[in-house]
């Protein structure tokens, strides 16, 4: 029996939700097929500012690229075409399963270029690199854009064979370095390594679907 896992990092890992099914259907029918997403679940929220910076950079991808014909037509059949480059748009309607692993604070994709993009407020410089440099104020912004990812992400984890890992680690990327990945510090929620979650999940062995408390909870996030 065929084994199959599409997986990718940031841009990879949106790719590998948007076209999730479409691999699927590329595998025999039989075949044990399923995607991981890694720091890939961008959310369609206004920065810091008020300004909807996410939503015109997808909607000049579009305009740029014609990526109209190439994202689900489940989701461009109701909703214009660039905030179909947003997950929050498009996995209730994915069959095949997937497993969505993502930092609550992710430090590059969502505070540096959806909360916060460069030149937005020079006060944040010092925060929007490092979390432990961050302001009372900041960090309840911080909290709150927390509280819109998991909200974005709401339904996505209703389904049986959905697999979910969301730590709160100011962090990008981690399932690309075996420190992080799996040895003996890395992150973990509960008793589970980030491999040690994946891999029940893509076997069968057992589900898994945690999200972890608020920033500054966690003493496993990986530091180097």
């Amino acid at each position: 029996t065929w084994q199959a896992l599409i997986s990718g990092c940031s841009a990879g890992g949106l790719t590998s939700i948007l076209h999730c099914d479409r691999f699927h259907q590329l595998l025999p029918a039989d075949a044990n097929v399923k995607c991981l997403s890694d720091a890939g679940f961008f959310i369609n929220v206004k920065d810091i500012t008020g300004a909807n910076h996410a939503e015109a950079f997808f909607n000049d991808v579009v305009a740029t690229h014609g990526s109209a014909k190439n994202l689900p037509s489940s989701c461009t059949s109701k909703l214009p075409a660039g905030v179909c480059f947003f997950p929050q748009n498009e996995v209730q309607q994915i069959q095949t399963p997937l497993f969505i692993l993502n930092a609550a604070y992710d430090s590059w994709q969502q505070v540096r270029h959806i909360l916060v993009p460069e030149g937005s407020d020079p006060e944040w410089r010092g925060c929007r690199d490092d979390i432990t440099q961050c302001s009372t104020k900041q960090l309840e912004t911080l909290q709150g854009f927390r509280d819109d990812f998991l909200a974005a992400l709401g339904a996505s984890a209703s389904a049986g064979s959905r697999g979910l890992f969301v730590n709160s680690c100011f962090a990008h990327c981690q399932s690309e370095t075996q420190d992080i990945w799996f040895a003996p510090a890395s992150p973990a929620l509960g008793d589970r390594r980030i491999a040690d979650a994946v891999g029940d999940w893509f076997y069968s062995r057992s589900g898994f679907q945690k999200t972890d408390c608020p920033y500054p909870c966690d003493s496993t996030c990986y530091t180097n």
